[in-house]
């Protein structure tokens, strides 16, 4: 059985009045930050952490097993140690609480930092912050005593080529080293959705063969960075990855074909779903990226029931 997850917001809880709104997505501008620092940090984040507790329990009660954390859990992150955020006892309280839950009802939790993240810059100030905010999403991943595995992955995409993807990808795994051990041993690479970017091909050849690290196939990204692969080829390539652990695939579709305008990008997710994606047999769990969230995830159970 192909397990369906949903990325960092719940649309219907998230969409409620605000006195009962259910989010981990509270965060701030840089100038709020600097004028209230750790203190208004501590409170958004002890929030956040709390409503993720909620949206764990709204997912067990709708069969959903699969989440994808908002690395906005904790904004600002790479600015401070989290230890030192006054509330950060309780802060550790909830996050431990979210974490017993995930293993006592067997859940699935993942990140997906953003893409300023890039192990393959020349600049070791980009390099420090990216050390930086990929450690802290393991640090949370500690504290909430889940795996130190890529089951618990935290996914990136490499970021850029420099005109150079040999040069590129030896960067890449040289400052891979740089990480924590409980980030690199979760750390995961995705293909991409340009011609001259990475294709899952060249991923498994130029990372995967020399650091190890699993690749995360994504459907929509391949069919524009194809790397001479067709869909199965390249999905199968990219699960021979992962080892003894259950690999994650992620699947959206165009929002151009969604709304027949070609004046969209043909890379903008769609808003939900109309076919489901072919798995040619394999067993994974699919990370559903629409705009409409546990919306769209309902919506690909009843497509999938109708092909049954």
């Amino acid at each position: 059985m192909n397990n369906l997850g949903y990325a960092c917001i719940n649309h219907g809880l998230s969409s409620l009045p605000k006195s009962k709104r259910v989010t981990t997505n509270r965060s701030m501008i840089k100038r709020t930050f600097a004028e209230k620092g750790t203190p208004y940090v501590s409170e958004l984040v002890l929030q956040n952490v709390k409503d993720l507790y909620k949206i764990l329990n709204w997912n067990e009660s709708h069969n959903i097993k699969f989440f994808r954390i908002s690395s906005d859990l904790f904004p600002w992150a790479s600015e401070y140690q989290l230890e030192d955020l006054p509330n950060f006892k309780d802060i550790v309280y909830w996050l431990q609480k979210s974490g017993d839950y995930t293993k006592t009802h067997s859940h699935r939790l993942t990140f997906h930092p953003g893409p300023y993240n890039k192990l393959c810059s020349s600049d070791p100030r980009i390099i420090n912050n990216t050390v930086k905010d990929l450690n802290y999403h393991a640090q949370v991943f500690d504290i909430m005593g889940l795996s130190s595995t890529p089951y618990n992955k935290i996914n990136i995409h490499v970021g850029a080529t420099y005109g150079d993807k040999p040069s590129t990808a030896q960067s890449f795994c040289r400052n891979f080293k740089q990480l924590s051990t409980s980030c690199k041993t979760r750390l995961t690479v995705e293909n991409d959705d340009k011609a001259s970017m990475w294709s899952t091909r060249e991923l498994y050849s130029s990372i995967y063969d020399q650091i190890g690290i699993p690749i995360v196939f994504d459907y929509h990204h391949h069919q524009f960075c194809t790397g001479g692969l067709s869909v199965e080829e390249a999905l199968s390539l990219a699960l021979s990855t992962w080892g003894d652990t259950r690999p994650v695939t992620h699947y959206s579709q165009s929002r151009s074909e969604e709304y027949k305008d070609p004046r969209i990008k043909p890379q903008a997710h769609s808003d939900s779903y109309w076919s489901t994606p072919n798995t040619y047999g394999m067993t994974f769990d699919i990370m559903l990226e629409c705009k409409h969230k546990e919306l769209g995830l309902q919506k690909m159970r009843q497509l999938m029931k109708e092909i049954k």
